[in-house]
């Protein structure tokens, strides 16, 4: 009877925590700022000058489309830097390529070696930023494809909305039903670690933003911060940027902006994994505890209501936890793209992140590192250089 009971008021307790995720989702996601709500034709008013920093290592299938992208924007006072990352294949031939075409609008660094203490891509796009004077810098990764008008819209949002510190979320491209079906978990999981509506307010300090694809910042603004060259070997370089530009009192955003900026992350469950499995290890600061938690709450949370349809005495609240998550895949399919239907193999999804998850820690310990882009990165450095955002 005390089990049941316990049982019961556990259903609830998680039933309970979803909807109150939910809700406030529900009210306050309609109102971030959007992109296609301007006028199609806005300029920025001040008409600031940008340097959009690409690093890339090895990225010859994706490199062309992503400069050529770049080298189409409508905005003039743009310029581009590429970074050859140590690349063994064809990036940099292809990066010299384009700036015979646009040699006034591209610039291409070649980065022959890594110094000790960093990591590759922090080195590349510290490396850029010294190179720059523009009066914006924006730093993407070298598989992001942007629409012509995705920069400059994006300026003239940050410029009223007074922002240092602009995100345009990306829109991921979808090409398999199995990529959906992990994507479309990872923005419903992000419903317990950000509130992106309450970016732009200052007194909410937790509440911060960074993604690799996007991450646009104002000169002075992250030269204050010490820019890259304060977190040489931060893991999360794109959260950590956003974050100590808040906590530093300065101004960011979080926008839509559907199909402005897109992202293909890796081919099917099995790209993703591979992925996943060097990476998301680190977005817990590569502590086994947080993990094991991690992995403990999704058991709870994500699979357990799931599983608790098959009793009577909670199916009641069991349906109410999966009515929730319903409701938030429709809620983030409007502006992700990615279809609903996927909550239908949301269990499937749970169980596969959680996998995921441990496959990562138990890879990495074993290991006694992470190997990144063909370098080796020790455990032990990572951990004790990488920084915190928690």
């Amino acid at each position: 009877m005390i089990l049941h009971l316990s049982l019961q008021i556990a259903a609830w307790f998680v039933a309970l925590a979803w909807w109150s995720k939910l809700i406030p989702a529900v009210l306050n996601v309609p109102r971030i700022p959007d992109l296609h709500r301007l006028p199609l034709d806005i300029q920025p008013a001040s008409k600031p000058t940008i340097t959009v920093i690409v690093p890339a290592k090895n990225e010859e299938q994706s490199i062309r489309a992503t400069i050529d992208s770049l080298l189409k924007q409508d905005y003039p006072n743009l310029n581009v830097i590429a970074i050859d990352d140590r690349s063994t294949d064809t990036t940099g031939i292809l990066m010299d390529e384009l700036v015979v075409e646009r040699p006034h609008r591209l610039r291409v660094l070649h980065i022959k070696s890594l110094p000790p203490g960093w990591t590759g891509k922090v080195h590349a796009m510290a490396t850029a930023a010294r190179e720059s004077t523009s009066d914006w810098l924006l730093f993407t990764d070298g598989d992001v494809e942007f629409a012509p008008n995705a920069i400059r819209l994006s300026l003239a949002m940050a410029e009223q909305t007074d922002a240092d510190h602009l995100v345009t979320v990306p829109t991921m491209t979808v090409k398999r039903w199995d990529e959906g079906m992990l994507l479309g978990y990872f923005q419903i999981f992000s419903l317990w670690a950000a509130r992106p509506w309450r970016v732009a307010d200052p007194k909410a300090k937790r509440d911060t933003v960074g993604i690799g694809a996007f991450n646009m910042v104002r000169r002075s603004a992250y030269q204050s911060i010490g820019g890259f060259d304060s977190m040489p070997m931060e893991v999360l370089e794109d959260m950590r940027l956003g974050r100590d530009i808040k906590l530093a009192g300065f101004s960011s955003r979080v926008v839509f902006g559907r199909g402005l900026v897109r992202v293909h992350w890796a081919s099917g469950a099995k790209g993703l994994i591979h992925v996943m499995t060097k990476n998301l290890f680190s977005a817990f600061r590569f502590r086994m505890s947080i993990v094991l938690l991690a992995c403990l709450w999704m058991t709870v949370f994500c699979v357990g209501p799931v599983v608790a349809l098959m009793f009577s005495g909670v199916r009641i609240p069991a349906a109410a936890t999966l009515a929730a998550i319903g409701l938030a895949y429709l809620l983030y399919a409007r502006q992700s793209r990615l279809s609903p239907w996927y909550a239908l193999l949301y269990p499937v999804a749970a169980v596969l992140f959680i996998y995921i998850l441990l496959r990562s820690m138990i890879h990495t310990l074993r290991d006694g590192g992470v190997t990144w882009r063909e370098t080796f990165y020790p455990l032990a450095d990572l951990r004790a250089k990488a920084g915190g955002l928690w």
